[in-house]
C-alpha cells in the first residue's frame, strides 16, 4: 500500500477532494493496489451522500473483510450487527493483514458513532497510546464532539509523535486547534489550523472544496469575512465544475455563518438558510436550530399573550 498512485488517492481522500476521487478509474483487478484503491472510492461515494453508487462498486459475494465492513457502513443501522461480527472475526486472524483489521475498526468506529452508539465506538477504535493513523484521528473527533479536546489531543499526540507526516492526523490537529483557538508559536488564534490549510490549499496536486471551506471557517473565526466569503466562491465553483450538488452542505452552513456575520446584503443569509434547508435537510446545523425552533415555540406557547393594556384617561 506504498505506491504513488495509490498514495496520491489516499491524499485525495483525506483532503475531502471527493469528487476527484469517485471519477479516478480503478486499476486492474489483480492488482494489489485494486481492493485499498476500490475502498477508497467506496468511502468517497459514502461522504457525499450516495449509498447506491457505493454498494454498487462492492461485489455482492465478496469474502473480503474490508469490502463487507464498507457495505455493512453503507446500509447504516441495518449494517451494525455485521460489523459488530467482523470485529470479532479480525481478532487473532493471522491471515487478515495490519491494515484491514485498522480499516475495519475505522468502519465500524465510523459507523456506531453515526447511530450515536458512541461508547461502542470508542471500546471498538482502542483508548490511549493508539497510535494507528486513522483510529487514532477518528478517535480525537469523536472526544471533540463530547466536548473533551484534552482527551482527543491526548490519543493523537501518540501518533503524531509515530508518524508527524500522516496527513490525517495533522488534519485532525488543526480541527483541535479550532476547538481550542491554539495559537501556535506565532501567537496568531488559529495558528496551526490556518496554516495546515494555507499548505494544502496550495498543493497543486488536490482541487478540494473541503479544504477551502475548512480554510473559510478559520477565516470567519479569525474575523476574515472577506477573506472567507472568497474561499467559498472558490469552494462553490470547484463544485459546480465536478456537478457535485451532494458536496455543498458544509459549504453552505459557512456561507450562511459568513453572510449573517458580514456585509452582505439584507436577504443573503436567508435565502443562503433556505437552500441549506431545503436541500440538506439533515446536516447538523439545520437539525440543531430546527429543534431550537421547535423548542422555543414549545416554550412559547405555553405563556399567553395578555391582552393589550387599555389607557383610561
Amino acid at each position: 500500500m506504498s505506491s504513488s498512485e495509490l498514495y496520491y488517492t489516499k491524499q485525495q481522500f483525506t483532503l475531502g477532494a471527493y469528487p476527484t476521487l469517485v471519477s479516478l478509474p480503478l486499476p486492474d483487478s489483480s492488482s494489489p493496489e485494486y481492493t485499498p484503491t476500490l475502498l477508497y472510492k467506496v468511502r468517497a461515494h459514502l461522504a457525499l451522500g450516495d449509498t447506491s453508487s457505493a454498494l454498487a462498486l462492492i461485489p455482492s459475494d465478496t469474502e473480503n473483510v474490508t469490502l463487507r465492513a464498507a457495505a455493512a457502513l453503507a446500509r447504516g443501522e441495518e449494517g451494525l450487527e455485521a460489523l459488530r461480527d467482523l470485529c470479532v472475526e479480525i481478532e487473532g486472524d493471522e491471515d487478515t493483514e495490519d491494515w484491514e483489521k485498522e480499516l475495519v475498526t475505522v468502519l465500524a468506529g465510523a459507523a456506531f458513532v453515526r447511530a450515536g452508539e458512541i461508547e461502542e465506538a470508542l471500546e471498538t477504535l482502542g483508548g490511549e497510546g493508539k497510535t494507528d493513523d486513522e483510529p487514532a484521528a477518528l478517535l480525537s473527533q469523536i472526544y471533540l464532539s463530547l466536548a473533551r479536546p484534552a482527551l482527543a489531543q491526548k490519543v493523537l499526540a501518540p501518533a503524531l509523535k509515530a508518524n508527524p507526516d500522516a496527513l490525517v492526523l495533522q488534519l485532525a490537529e488543526s480541527a483541535i486547534s479550532l476547538v481550542t483557538g491554539s495559537q501556535g508559536t506565532s501567537g496568531e488564534p488559529y495558528a496551526p489550523a490556518l496554516s495546515f490549510y494555507n499548505e494544502q490549499v496550495a498543493n497543486p496536486s488536490v482541487s478540494s472544496a473541503a479544504l477551502l471551506v475548512g480554510r473559510a471557517v478559520v477565516r470567519i473565526l479569525r474575523g476574515e469575512l472577506t477573506a472567507a466569503q472568497s474561499d467559498l466562491e472558490e469552494a462553490g465553483s470547484i463544485l459546480s465544475r465536478a456537478q457535485c450538488e451532494r458536496g455543498t452542505s458544509d459549504m453552505l452552513a459557512a456561507m450562511v455563518v459568513a453572510a449573517s456575520l458580514g456585509s452582505s446584503k439584507k436577504g443573503d443569509a436567508d435565502e443562503l438558510w433556505s437552500r441549506l434547508s431545503t436541500q440538506h435537510p439533515s446536516h447538523p446545523m439545520v437539525t440543531d436550530i430546527s429543534a431550537k425552533e421547535l423548542l422555543f415555540d414549545e416554550c412559547a406557547s405555553k405563556f399567553p399573550v395578555p391582552p393589550r393594556a387599555v389607557i383610561v384617561v
